[in-house]
């Protein structure tokens, strides 16, 4: 089987998960005896374009030419079975899903954000979930907001970009959903069911579990969307060593919360930004990872890392969290759900749940609220050692890259057999 994965990789200076994964999935599909096309391009080659080129920039995610010509080659030389995009913008454009149907190689995307209907990708403004360009021609709030850089001028060619692209969109043959609310977001924007299919991203293995460790970790970009401020108000609403100590790991515009609440509270810990080894040994410290986004956070890597190593998560009830930690389930009938407290059979390992919490699989998830956090956190200290086995059970299952990459290659078969590319 042979594959070309496009996609236009963001600026190193600009740390990026969607990268490491795009990196992970070809050494993955490599070893597992796929052929891949890399056909990448990356935002830091920019700077060094040559004057020509860099005055067709603004038209590049509407329409990238030297993109589409140097595409058109490699699938007119190599006669890939599928094409597998990631990211498009700005070098690619979502015409490459034009360019490879014009040679009738089917198209597969992977859907990290939700650009296909808001400029910046987020649905996250100001410090709030926004969804205001849902449903419209035409992102006239993006461009008003300045949505996309900051920018009037390039919101405004991002939203036409995405009016412009919305057949290109319609035409890809299978769009895989990270988590089961990316699939919901795919089948707001009109995708029909068929053409969608929940694969989410893996994370290397890092063997059996160290013995579950003491007290919470934050671990992350520490930017507004990732809700620090959110954990930092429930946690305060605790004595001082009440749940043991609050791990903060990464950097970011809000590291000066994390070093002030470091210096207030003895409890709290400021780790920094840490290398692999760093987040090993905080994983292997602590006893519950948290995912407190106050935005629609489409696949925190943070909570497959700590699936990983066998600690749960507690994290709140948005974007791709609940379907992470095992918690999009049906509805537990009346009496037992997120809005009431419901009791576990005896000697389960589980306590009481409090009003606002729903128990996954591996972790909880409760209501971006500074007080149904500030509930969930000695629940979570409680029953951490109960549900460890089930989060490392739920990674093997669902998460691990030998799940994964044979899901991924069952996706290209589909497409690649004869019949395979759906009518559009």
């Amino acid at each position: 089987m042979r594959i070309v994965v496009a996609h236009n990789r963001y600026r190193e200076a600009q740390p990026s998960g969607e990268n490491t994964i795009v990196d992970a999935e070809i050494a993955q599909l490599t070893a597992a005896g796929v052929e891949v096309l890399p056909f990448l391009r990356s935002s830091d080659e920019i700077p060094s374009m040559s004057k020509p080129a860099k005055a067709l920039l603004p038209i590049s995610p509407i329409w990238a030419p030297k993109a589409q010509h140097d595409l058109d080659r490699l699938l007119t030389e190599h006669r890939p079975d599928v094409l597998h995009l990631h990211n498009p913008y700005p070098l690619l454009s979502p015409w490459v899903v034009r360019t490879a149907h014009k040679r009738g190689v089917p198209v597969v995307q992977t859907v990290h954000n939700y650009r296909q209907v808001c400029s910046s990708g987020l649905y996250f403004r100001d410090g709030v979930i926004c969804q205001d360009c849902r449903g419209r021609a035409l992102g006239v709030p993006a461009i008003v907001h300045r949505c996309y850089r900051n920018s009037r001028a390039q919101s405004a060619l991002m939203a036409t970009t995405l009016a412009v692209h919305r057949p290109t969109w319609k035409s890809v043959d299978r769009y895989i959903a990270l988590t089961t609310a990316v699939a919901d977001h795919l089948r707001d924007y009109g995708i029909p069911d068929e053409r969608i299919v929940v694969k989410p991203n893996a994370v290397p293995d890092p063997g059996t579990p160290a013995r579950v460790g003491n007290g919470f970790l934050f671990m992350g970009r520490l930017s507004p969307e990732k809700g620090l401020d959110l954990l930092l108000a429930a946690w305060r609403r605790h004595p001082v060593g009440a749940l043991g100590p609050l791990r903060i790991a990464g950097d970011g515009e809000l590291r000066p919360l994390a070093e002030a609440a470091a210096a207030e509270r003895p409890d709290v810990l400021y780790l920094g930004q840490l290398d692999r080894s760093g987040v090993r040994a905080a994983l292997a410290d602590s006893s519950v990872v948290l995912a407190t986004s106050t935005w629609h956070d489409v696949l925190p890597t943070v909570i497959i890392e700590a699936l990983a190593s066998g600690r749960p998560v507690l994290g709140t009830a948005l974007g791709g969290i609940p379907y992470l930690v095992g918690a999009d389930g049906p509805r537990e009938p009346a009496g037992t759900g997120p809005a009431e407290v419901a009791t576990a059979a005896p000697g389960d390992g589980h306590v009481a749940l409090p009003v606002g919490v729903q128990r996954g699989e591996a972790g909880w998830v409760v209501a971006p609220e500074a007080d149904a956090l500030a509930a969930a956190l000695p629940l979570a200290a409680a029953e951490a050692t109960a549900l460890a086995p089930a989060a490392r059970s739920r990674y093997e299952r669902t998460f691990h890259p030998d799940v994964i990459t044979k899901r991924l290659i069952d996706i290209y078969a589909g497409l690649a057999a004869p019949g395979g590319r759906p009518a559009r």
